[in-house]
């Protein structure tokens, strides 16, 4: 028999500090960019998006996928690419990320979600967006380490 599965994750993390970072004149290439590598490293990339201080992804992954290497491999060159393409120095990535695991059903939601990035903030920061994620998905967390 095959092996069957259906792995879809949220993923979210943020720049260093939450600094502002992602400018609008590159995000796109910037979102582009961490598909390919999604796809680089034998991943499905459904939805990339973000905004100033953050990225979203809905991913879709398989069995032999760790998401401790993905995540390092995804954010290693992402962080080489704006470096060298780009040329912006400063540019950070936060250590760590949250990652959340997918009903199919969910997808069409998660994908509008991170579709209206822009919008969305408009009402709330990263950090209360991240609280809700972790509150609705059930995760224990200690708030110091939000930021």
């Amino acid at each position: 028999m095959s092996t069957f599965h259906s792995l879809h994750y949220h993923i979210t993390f943020s720049t260093k500090h939450r600094k502002p970072w992602i400018k609008v004149d590159w995000r796109d290439r910037m979102h582009a960019y961490l598909g390919g590598i999604v796809k680089e490293i034998s991943g499905v990339p459904l939805c990339v998006g973000g905004v100033d201080d953050h990225v979203h992804l809905l991913v879709g992954l398989k069995t032999t996928h760790c998401i401790a290497d993905f995540m390092r491999e995804l954010k290693g060159s992402t962080s080489r690419w704006v470096h060298k393409e780009i040329g912006y120095p400063p540019f950070q990535w936060q250590d760590g990320y949250a990652v959340f695991s997918l009903s199919p059903s969910a997808i069409p939601e998660v994908r509008r979600y991170i579709e209206n990035q822009d919008e969305h903030h408009r009402k709330r920061t990263f950090r209360e967006e991240l609280i809700e994620m972790l509150d609705r998905a059930g995760v224990k967390y200690d708030p110091r380490y939000l930021d």
